[in-house]
């Protein structure tokens, strides 16, 4: 929201009143309040006729310094409110000198200047890393009676932006207007089903602003030397996040609001579903689920969507019985052949279901504020919404949800949640501003639990499409409506890297696009990339998306990069894991793992799967693709070709190749098994050191399919000899040499050498030895 005319002038309908000076401070229990006059104080006729607006520095945790502007303390402060994470103890000094009141906490610190000019500067052990100056801080004033509370943070000479929730414009924010309000409008416009409020910058900090109603950006958009932010009413929080890496900002970011959950080991497999407006029963479902394995394709989780209930009854969590007679022996049926079960659900209940005259008779859905239930024929006739802030009917909903977990229902796909209109009263009194963009995280969290519930702790996912700051806690999310091209496939790339910079560790995309039918060029390329990426989901809108309805070359790409991802799942579920410890995302921005390498800022078209693997999907049918490579040696995955970093590349590959590089002086955790995503992990693994630099230390960590670490490994080089440190199961595996050369000899344990590769049987949970090359 822009509030004034270019540099100097204010819009007409506009009274802007802005911090100039300070009058004075206050210190309690650890928080340091200021109060600033938004005219100088020369004498005590200007302390007549005018505002203070009143400045609370706090810190809920080490290394977070929040900032709450008011104006009048006496508006009633209506929910819902973000669940943040705080500590108390002494991690909080405040000092005040002559010239300035400090707070500090952990590295982090804001200065605020005594004298007649107001300034706000935060510090990181004594660099300046951004700053509110003179009349940043606003309250504001409209001629039709709206009021608003403004800041403005400084942004330097060649500082970027990102975040902010999915959003598939540029991958950088700098320039742009957002307005976080989510709506449902596909993946090919500015509009977000996932708005978080939550930015970070390549200078190492991130800014959470503490609202979830409508939040306005303006990213050196209005001024461009400036991150201004908006909300409507009397006061305004946020929240300085220091890192000092952007990866400890995403580690502190996640202490504040939530980690995310890990989702079980079979969800990373691959999913197929009916497709949405497809006709489907038993019969097709199950030449789907046969002809995969008949084509060697691994099938894990299969997806109904919308049709499994009644047309016109959704969402009544009934199996239309004229298509579905047998529900229960079906899906044991079809879990008899090693699959997991996802069914479609959403919050909307039209008026021919059978929970309608249940939720309205019992004060389950929400209302107008007149006291009738609130209706509208958009997707679903006289269609009405589940009223979450109401715990019982949150209960009556779970109940549904439960009865269909026992019948062997594995995850729901909770889709939809961002329509959510404004004219409406909630039972608890919540403001329906906040609830729009809430909403989605109070539905999804009654559905997550009730598979927690059901089935365990590190057993629950959903399939989510809307979300919220916290909405992590609740995976996977998935990036909804795209086209069948490679412009989508685009945007949808850059929609996951930006929800992954915003706290998210998981995040899926429709195969192939969902709306149209992609040609086969297009749905062989998505495949790499989707394979490739956190969770991997083939759907589509009016037609199926078995891969021989394409041709008989995207059956053989589905077997080849489906059999990859297998294999290379002890690597990726030990990212998952880092996930839920340190707040990364699985899918990362180059510029997270390669902060200081300035190429990586802008990059947008590849990305870290975890840590070490390198890719770059291919965007055009002829297979040309141009990459950047950080400095180092890098080994193709695929290949085993050996290139030089530092510089960008241009290749064409064919559709069972891309650009899928090992990251120098890693260790790559390949598994034994190439059909399933849960496995024993450890169990004959292949561990991979590449590249190792002389001097460097490489590391990883096996685990097992509930998360624990089940093989350690650590390796150190010193000239020609690599030390290597194994802690874990006793299990067989081996250790190979990428770009090392061969293995001269071995000292400290017993097993068999071929060239590069040394073979280990099952023996001791501890080993120590010395590799020679």
């Amino acid at each position: 929201m822009k509030f004034t005319d270019g540099n100097w002038l204010i819009r007409d309908e506009y009274k802007v009143l802005g911090a100039v000076q300070v009058h004075d401070f206050e210190q309690n229990e650890g928080k340091l309040t200021a109060y600033a006059s938004p005219q100088p104080i020369v004498t005590r006729s200007n302390m007549l006729d005018t505002m203070l607006l009143t400045v609370h520095f706090h810190s809920p945790l080490p290394g977070i310094i929040g900032v709450k502007l008011v104006h009048h303390a006496g508006v009633t402060e209506r929910g819902p409110v973000f669940e943040l994470s705080s500590q108390t103890g002494n991690h909080v000094i405040i000092e005040e000198t002559d010239e300035e009141a400090v707070l500090k906490s952990g590295s982090l610190s804001v200065h605020i200047r005594k004298g007649p000019v107001w300034a706000v500067d935060f510090y990181r052990d004594g660099e300046r890393i951004t700053g509110s100056t003179q009349k940043s801080m606003a309250y504001i004033k409209e001629d039709n009676g709206n009021t608003f509370m403004r800041e403005e943070l400084d942004v330097g000479v060649g500082e970027w932006v990102y975040g902010l929730g999915e959003r598939f414009t540029p991958f950088v924010r700098n320039g742009q207007v957002v307005d976080l309000w989510n709506k449902d409008g596909g993946t090919s416009s500015e509009q977000s089903y996932k708005n978080i409020p939550f930015y970070i910058t390549n200078k190492g900090y991130g800014v959470f602003v503490n609202h979830p109603e409508l939040v306005s950006f303006e990213i050196a958009s209005e001024k461009v030397k400036k991150v201004q932010f908006s909300v409507a009413g009397e006061s305004l929080e946020y929240f300085i996040i220091d890192g000092p890496s952007m990866k400890e900002v995403l580690g502190k970011y996640t202490d504040l609001t939530g980690k995310p959950s890990l989702p079980p080991a079979w969800t990373f497999g691959l999913w197929l579903t009916t497709s949405f407006t497809t006709n489907y029963d038993e019969a097709t479902v199950n030449s789907f689920v046969d002809g995969m394995a008949e084509r060697d394709l691994p099938l894990h989780v299969f997806h109904f969507d919308c049709f499994w209930m009644r047309e016109f009854h959704w969402t009544d969590f009934k199996w239309d019985e004229r298509v579905f007679p047998d529900p229960v022996g079906m899906l044991s049926r079809l879990k008899e052949k090693g699959l997991k079960i996802c069914v479609w659900i959403n919050p909307y209940i039209a008026q021919r279901s059978r929970l309608f005259a249940e939720g309205k008779e019992n004060g389950y859905l929400v209302k107008k504020p007149n006291g009738d239930v609130w209706q509208w024929d958009l997707w679903q006739p006289g269609m009405a919404l589940v009223d979450f802030t109401n715990p019982a009917a949150c209960e009556w909903y779970a109940s549904y949800l439960r009865e269909l977990v026992d019948m062997g229902v594995d995850s729901f796909k909770t889709d939809f949640g961002e329509r959510i209109p404004t004219d409406v009263a909630y039972f608890d009194g919540s403001d329906p501003m906040k609830m729009h963009n809430y909403y989605t995280q109070l539905y999804n969290k009654v559905v997550f639990e009730v598979l927690e519930e059901k089935l365990g702790k590190n057993e629950a996912a959903l399939f989510a499409r809307s979300a919220t700051a916290g909405g992590q806690k609740f995976p996977v999310h998935w990036g909804g409506d795209c086209y069948a091209d490679y412009e989508s496939m685009a945007e949808s790339l850059r929609g996951g890297l930006s929800l992954g910079i915003s706290g998210f560790g998981f995040w899926s995309h429709d195969i192939g696009g969902f709306e149209n039918t992609a040609p086969e060029h297009v749905f062989k390329r998505w495949l790499a990339f989707g394979l490739l990426s956190s969770h991997s989901r083939l759907h589509g809108s009016k037609s199926y998306r078995v891969p021989w309805a394409y041709d008989t070359e995207a059956v053989d790409v589905t077997r080849f990069f489906t059999k990859l991802k297998c294999r290379i799942m002890p690597y990726l579920f030990n990212t998952a894991v880092q996930a839920t410890e340190l707040g990364l995302p699985s899918m990362r921005a180059m510029v997270l793992e390669f902060p200081e390498d300035p190429t990586t800022e802008v990059l947008d078209r590849q990305y870290m799967l975890g840590d070490s693997l390198l890719v770059a999907p291919i965007f055009n049918e002829q297979g040309n693709v141009t990459y950047y490579l950080p400095t180092g040696k890098w080994t193709h995955l695929l290949s085993g070709e050996i290139v030089d970093g530092g510089s960008w590349r241009k290749e064409k590959h064919d559709f069972f190749s891309l650009p899928l590089f090992v990251r120098p002086n890693s260790i790559i955790a390949l598994g034994a098994n190439d059909v399933r995503p849960d496995y024993d992990y450890a169990d004959g693994v292949s561990l991979e050191l590449h590249n190792l630099e002389d001097g460097k230390t490489a590391a990883t960590i096996v685990r097992d399919v509930k998360g624990a670490a089940e093989l350690t490994v650590t390796a150190s080089r010193e000239g020609g000899a690599i030390s290597v440190q194994v802690n874990g199961s006793g299990k067989p595996f081996s250790f190979a040499l990428k770009g090392l050369g061969s293995i001269v000899s071995v000292e400290g344990v017993t097993g068999e050498v071929d060239g590069s590769v040394l073979k280990l049987a099952a023996g001791p949970k501890q080993l120590a030895f010395t590799i020679h090359i």
